[in-house]
């Protein structure tokens, strides 16, 4: 009893600092929390980005869009300077532009599939399970587009010049 007599006005400082740590400790947590829901263009079921879908439908042959705003000067040079040089890129002799109207094929696919001796349309189209495996064994880094840009569905429509169907399914036609 004589220690409390002694001690109490340390006690009570003790007390009131506990309760002041306890106080911060739990109104800090309640401010964290995440009162509203937003959905994320990668939630399953939500719509493509339609940011994306633009450049999608958007024609091969199609202008560059303007430069980059103020704020961002000289990064659209750099963009463009990179989108021309790619267009620039043209498949060797007797390799025809014909598989670059697929979605998801460029330059770059339309010379590695011609050295593998696939040069048209109805070649794709004709592809069995066996045949996508084989290929897609070999496409290195771009391996899986056959299946994920669903190149042989694409192929057959266009090879049977149904470009309503096309784009309806895939978009404006490359």
């Amino acid at each position: 009893m004589q220690l409390l007599e002694t001690y109490w006005l340390l006690i009570l400082l003790i007390l009131a600092v506990s309760i002041v740590i306890a106080w911060y400790i739990f109104h800090a947590a309640r401010r964290t929390r995440i009162t509203g829901e937003k959905r994320d263009v990668l939630d399953e079921g939500a719509p493509p980005a339609a940011r994306n879908q633009a450049l999608i439908d958007a024609p091969r042959d199609a202008p560059l869009p303007p430069a980059s705003p103020p704020g961002l000067a000289g990064a659209g040079e750099a963009v463009t300077a990179a989108v021309q040089e790619q267009q620039a890129e043209t498949p060797p002799a007797g390799v025809t532009g014909e598989l670059s109207r697929l979605k998801g094929v460029g330059p770059k696919l339309v010379v590695q599939l011609a050295e593998m001796g696939v040069t048209s349309l109805a070649q794709v189209a004709a592809w069995s399970e066996d045949d996508i495996d084989k290929v897609d064994a070999r496409l290195g880094r771009f391996q899986g587009r056959i299946r994920r840009d669903a190149w042989v569905e694409q192929a057959r429509l266009l090879a049977a010049g149904d470009e309503a169907g096309f784009s309806a399914r895939f978009g404006a036609a490359g």
